[in-house]
């Protein structure tokens, strides 16, 4: 395969493609339509690059209002660790991190979690996986099975976040992410996971809708806050999870 946009281009099809045909998609929107029946709030976290898979999943255009995205930078912002915190290159790396995001956040019982890490493998996305099963949420890992299987887990369990849980959405990236080898080995180019990711979440999603649809239900559905009455329905569905859901930073 060559380095060209052409390349690229085809071998995001390919798995645009491939990936709405894994069944374990409507199993996870079987877990979203579960919590979403029974009161509860679809709580997405990321770090690095996953955030933006969260935020995919968490208060946007199209999307379902019930979600709320968790974040390093709660710590900060909703904690009283200092701002120098998240300078630190192995933030993310640092199980003990996770356990103050989760008790800073507005978790009720039927809540479920989704975690998003291409590689599955560092402290924080562990340890928090960790702990969002003892506390008995359902939970959803959107990861790379390639990548995870081939690199030690940092932590110290030595687990990974698809051994904890209930369903994992394999975004199909290959070890390192990237796709288009650079001529003489060792680097490419061309990420897919963000893709990918925001692919599966956008799918368990609509599955979801077509779930709660089919029970008789009007799901609760964001509009784009640039069309005109955006702002008075969202505020009106978001006014339901008062508390729940945070919107912002």
């Amino acid at each position: 395969m060559t380095v060209s946009r052409e390349d690229y281009a085809g071998h995001v099809a390919d798995l645009v493609r491939v990936i709405p045909e894994d069944p374990e998609i409507p199993r996870a929107a079987d877990l979203f339509t579960k919590a979403l029946t029974a009161g509860g709030v679809i709580q997405a976290f990321g770090s690095g690059h996953s955030e933006a898979v969260a935020m995919e999943i968490a208060g946007r255009a199209g999307g379902l209002v019930p979600t709320n995205r968790l974040a390093l930078r709660d710590i900060v912002l909703h904690g009283d660790a200092p701002r120098s915190e998240l300078d630190r290159y192995d933030l993310e790396r640092d199980p003990t991190i996770a356990r103050t995001i989760l008790d800073l956040a507005p978790v009720q019982n039927h809540d479920l979690f989704v975690i998003i890490s291409n590689s599955g493998v560092n402290g924080v996305v562990v340890e928090l996986a960790a702990l969002v099963k003892e506390r008995g949420h359902d939970l959803i890992a959107i990861t790379s099975r390639a990548h995870g299987a081939a690199v030690a887990s940092r932590h110290p369990s030595g687990r990974k976040l698809a051994d904890l849980a209930d369903v994992v959405l394999d975004n199909r990236a290959p070890y390192g992410d990237a796709v288009l080898s650079l001529p003489g080995g060792g680097a490419s180019v061309g990420a897919v996971s963000t893709i990918t990711s925001a692919l599966l979440a956008q799918l368990v999603v609509i599955q979801t809708v077509r779930n709660l649809l089919e029970a008789g239900e009007v799901p609760p559905v964001y509009l784009s806050a640039n069309v005109p009455e955006g702002d008075a329905h969202n505020l009106r569905l978001e006014a339901l999870y008062a508390g729940r859901i945070r919107r912002g930073a």
